[in-house]
């Protein structure tokens, strides 16, 4: 799920056109059925994402205070010695875990999803009041007609 090409695709659907309300009208379910889709697929995958982030904080806290074997430590492909011969005190730990290239991507991954969410979310939401902005375009239509 991009979230560019889904802003992309909002700044086409979301154009009213002035002189096809009725079409413009027509329209609204499908573009909620198909935001709602969306929607609904990328909270399924920001839950998923968060799931496995625990996972791997559980597996990152095994490794980093050496309690995982270490076949499975190489099985991960990860370094044996997360501190290279150093000797960590229980305070610096926060250090390691807050840089690791794996906890990072697993924290940007989750951010950009929530940012999809949201995003969504705010489209929805203008969707659902779409057919107010349809029906202030028509009146401002009788005013200019004279009714």
């Amino acid at each position: 799920m991009n979230l560019q090409k889904i802003l992309e695709g909002w700044k086409i659907d979301s154009h009213i056109e002035f002189n096809k309300l009725d079409v413009s009208s027509q329209e609204t379910p499908k573009l909620h059925a198909k935001y709602l889709e969306m929607y609904s697929i990328a909270k399924l995958k920001l839950k998923d994402a968060e799931f496995k982030q625990k996972l791997l904080l559980k597996d990152k806290w095994l490794y980093y205070n050496g309690k995982m074997p270490v076949e499975t430590v190489i099985e991960k492909g990860w370094n044996p010695d997360p501190f290279d011969g150093l000797k960590i005190l229980k305070g610096e730990m926060d250090h390691y875990y807050n840089s690791d290239p794996e906890i990072m991507a697993s924290e940007a991954q989750i951010a950009y999803l929530k940012e999809t969410v949201d995003t969504l979310k705010e489209i929805l939401d203008h969707i659902k009041w779409r057919h107010s902005t349809i029906k202030n375009m028509l009146d401002w239509k009788k005013f200019e007609a004279g009714f």
